[in-house]
């Protein structure tokens, strides 16, 4: 079995969503209240840090949305924990943990695509280069080269966060 290889450990993952939370600010800095879409289950956790993140710098009031997609059927309901009136014309950010097709990030895009939104925005920590859609991440920790049978895992354990490449 193949070794896995750590590509960003606790304090470098630290430091991305730091350095995301300032670009998000800088994008809304005329805005009083962004929405945070996080794309369970680590794509919540990662926009639970940037709300925490984006606290400590700005004045912005932070909504969190938890989005269910079923990513083996992403054409299933999507689900989630806000009701589209509290996202209608405001800034929201859809944050996952990894990109690496495309496939479940422009499928959420799609979701917030009903409603009429001020701003739509993509945020993730790994940005994997192996896309089938025309989807990007507008905020990125990480652009990384892999090969397609290669796995990027997120982990967000308590004072042991870290991207492994599998």
């Amino acid at each position: 079995m193949k070794e896995s290889v750590l590509i960003l450990n606790h304090d470098q993952i630290q430091h991305k969503i730091k350095r995301i939370a300032y670009q998000i600010y800088e994008s809304n800095i005329n805005e009083q209240e962004i929405i945070l879409a996080g794309i369970a289950k680590k794509g919540y956790q990662l926009a639970t840090l940037l709300k925490e993140a984006l606290e400590a710098i700005s004045p912005l009031e932070i909504k969190l949305c938890k989005v269910q997609i079923d990513k083996k059927n992403p054409l299933e309901k999507i689900d989630t924990s806000l009701s589209p009136k509290t996202y209608q014309d405001k800034s929201v950010i859809l944050v996952d943990d990894v990109l690496n097709s495309g496939t479940t990030l422009i499928y959420g895009v799609r979701h917030f695509l009903d409603v009429p939104l001020k701003q739509f925005k993509t945020a993730v920590l790994v940005d994997r280069n192996h896309k089938k859609y025309p989807v990007k991440a507008d905020f990125k920790g990480i652009s990384l080269s892999t090969s397609l049978n290669e796995m990027v895992e997120v982990s967000f354990e308590p004072n042991t966060y870290k991207a492994e490449l599998l």
